[in-house]
Formats: C-alpha cells, structure tokens, sequence
C-alpha cells in the first residue's frame, strides 16, 4: 500500500513558487517522484497581508511540476473561515475554539495544515519554510566552501517508522541577529544583557556569541553528522524536547495524539510551545540539513548558484535593522508563557531579571542602531508579562480544542481519502 505523504507549506512570500520547484526538483533528483511506494501531496497555507501578494503568487503552479505530484491543496483566509465554520456548525468546537484553531497567526496556519493533511488521510506530514532550501554548506577553509544537496524528504521518511516525530538540522543564518562590531556604545556586556534577556533554547548567548561574532553569522553544517548518517533520540530539558517549526516530519500513522502548535498574539515561539507537549512522544533528530536564508541573501541558491563566500549582513541596513528587532519583539512576547510553562516556580526572579537587564541594554541597542523601535521590546515584555495567565489559558484551551478536531477527524467525522483531493490538484 502506498505511503501518502504530505509536505506543508505555511507562507506569505513571492519567491515560494522558486521555492516549490527547487523541492519538487530535489524530490525527482532523490526518486520520491518516480518511487510507487510514495504519493505526495502537497498543503500549502498562504497569507497574502504578510507581504502584499495574491492568491496567484501561490496558486499558479506550472503544469510541468504540479503533473509530478499526487495533489496541490491551497488554503487562504476563506478556506481557513469556511472550514472553522462547518466545524462549529457541526458542533464539534464552538465559536471561541474556532478563533484558537483557525484565526490569523503562524501556529494557527500551521494547525491549519496539519488539520487538512490528517483529514485528508496523510500518513506522514513534513514542514518545510520558503526560506530554507536542501542545502547543507560546509566550511572548507582555507579554499572554498562545500555545497552538498540534501534529501530532506527522503531522509525523514528513512527514519519516520521508528519515531513519532523527526526533525533535522539546520546551517546558514540560523539566528536573525546580524553581524556587527562593539564599541563604546554597545560594549559586549550590554549586548549580551540583551541576549540573556530575549534568549531561548536556540539562541543563547553562548550560541549567539560562537555564530555571529566567531564565524560572521553563519552556522556551518557538521560533516560528522552526514557521515554518521545516524539519527540521536532528542532528550527532554527542562519539560522541552526542542523542534523547529520546519525541516520537521509528523508521523501521523504513530501518533496517537497529535500535538499542536500554538504562540501568544502577534509572537512566535510556535515550535518551542509544541515542544513542551512531546514527553510521551519519540522524537528523532535524523542527519539532513536545510540552508535557512534568514535575510534572504541568498535566493540564487535556488537556481543553483553556489557562492564560494558567505559573510554576515550589514547590521545597519534598514531592511536588516528591521527584520532584527521584529525577531527581538517575537521572542520575547512569547518568553514570559514559555518561562510558566517551563519554571513556573521561579517566574516572577526569571521576569524581573529579564526586565532590569533590559533596562541596561535597550537604551544602549537604540543608540547604536539608531533606531527607538528597540523600546518595544521592553514595552512588550511588561505587556506580555501582565497577561500570561490569559495566554496561558488560551494554550491551554487550544490543545483541548485540537484535540475535539482531531478526533472528530479520526472517528470519520469529516475524513477524506487522498484521491478526494484531486479536485484540488492543478
């Protein structure tokens, strides 16, 4: 019986149709196209507001590459308003739970993807973001670097039976912190107060301090990780076994539970919220790397132009100031939820040392990257500090809603065979 697969794209960039054939390509490279054991379909949630597109921008798939898979599903704000309709009509969530599910936010549109591929019968569902690409670069000083395809899909799939979730590893601009110097304005101790404050599992200072200011902002993949070609089951820290959101497979056949996604208003944090869901779950961390173009520097990779230098961005460019302090406003509304989830017992130390090392750092950010848009980074932590007990409810909320979807899918409620889906197919 053939695997169904699903791969999810959650989006709101003109270059996802680069993205799409560059993955769609690599599949007919690595024999997933022309593999009978394996049918793909593809789930594409898109936001046209994110960066003033159109329907279109996603929806025009060329004949030549939509030919190649089982099925194109699209869903926008109507698909995602018509579907929270019928379930509340139907009675399975009602009005309020309809918003958790399928409102504007990233979690929500990520749910959204996943609610239609278990519909949809999927065995399997891999997410992968329109800016990381299935490349891994290799440092390969003193001459030039190394550029190595990667089966993304192939090897989550490799490893998929043995786990209830894979994840892979990540090289290229990991962080969206941008390469800079310290001076008398921003000595590192100010910075790194900064960093503490707005940290996570993933960007600490110590990582922060080795990527960006050790090796220009770019994290290298690790040979030993491609010739050992094994996968290490992730270890739960701290009530977390910690995911990204992309270069991420659901094995929907094992799991019993789907876990969802979730994040505060206006935040991120999507991946580290569903991370602290998985302690009866096996997670695997498999060896295949996506090259994450956090600045978009790099699209020509796409095309195949391999450069042979990759360097960090010019921090004071407006479009790279910009994209830093609206990753600084992501992390840390949704760090006050995630410190309750995760050390509720020391919550209120954890805040007001976040806070007063904000008070140290901020003003020194917004003179040296001569911008005020960094006060609302310590705006937004009061803000969001004063309502984690709301958000914390409604995370609450959101599983259990999730949880009435699912098995309302699971039971037959509204559960459709893949073959449905070719009337979605382009």
């Amino acid at each position: 019986m053939p695997r169904d697969v699903g791969i999810a794209f959650v989006t709101g960039r003109k270059q996802f149709q680069v993205v799409l054939r560059s993955y769609v390509n690599n599949w007919l490279e690595h024999g997933l196209i022309q593999d009978r054991n394996v049918r793909l379909h593809l789930f594409v949630v898109y936001d046209t507001a994110y960066s003033d597109t159109t329907p279109d921008d996603y929806r025009s798939v060329p004949p030549e590459l939509s030919s190649l898979v089982g099925s194109i599903n699209f869903y926008g704000r109507t698909a995602l308003r018509n579907e929270r309709r019928k379930l509340i009509d139907e009675g399975v969530i009602d009005e309020q739970e309809g918003e958790l599910l399928f409102g504007e936010g990233y979690a929500k549109k990520r749910n959204a993807a996943l609610y239609f591929a278990v519909q949809k019968g999927m065995d399997s569902l891999l997410f992968i973001d329109d800016d990381e690409y299935p490349l891994a670069v290799f440092d390969n000083r003193p001459n030039n670097l190394m550029w190595m395809g990667q089966s993304i899909l192939g090897t989550h799939l490799r490893y998929s039976d043995k786990a209830d979730i894979t994840h892979g590893h990540h090289c290229g601009y990991i962080s969206p912190i941008p390469r800079f110097e310290f001076n008398n304005l921003l000595t590192e101790s100010d910075f790194r107060a900064f960093v503490e404050a707005t940290s996570n599992d993933i960007i600490s200072w110590r990582s922060v301090k080795e990527i960006v200011f050790g090796n220009d902002g770019v994290t290298y993949a690790d040979r030993r990780v491609i010739e050992k070609a094994s996968a290490e089951d992730v270890v739960e820290v701290n009530g977390m076994k910690f995911i990204s959101g992309a270069n991420l497979c659901l094995n929907l056949r094992r799991i019993k539970n789907v876990p969802a996604f979730y994040n505060p208003p206006g935040a991120r944090g999507e991946d580290a919220f569903m991370s602290t869901t998985l302690s009866d779950l096996r997670v695997l961390k498999v060896p295949c790397f996506t090259f994450h173009d956090a600045f978009l520097e790099y699209p020509r990779l796409l095309n195949g132009i391999l450069p042979t230098r990759i360097s960090g961005v010019d921090a004071l460019s407006p479009a790279i100031r910009q994209r830093f302090v609206r990753a600084s406003v992501g992390w840390i509304r949704y760090k006050p939820l995630l410190v309750c989830l995760t050390n509720p017992h020391r919550y209120r130390h954890t805040l007001d040392e976040m806070k007063r090392k904000l008070d140290r750092a901020i003003p020194k950010m917004i003179r040296y990257f001569q911008t005020e848009k960094f006060e609302e980074v310590r705006t937004e932590l009061d803000r969001y500090d004063k309502n984690v007990l709301r958000h914390h409810r409604a995370f609450l909320a959101t599983l259990q809603a999730w949880r009435k979807v699912i098995g309302h899918v699971r039971s037959g409620g509204t559960k459709r065979d893949p073959a449905s889906a070719a009337a979605a197919k382009i």
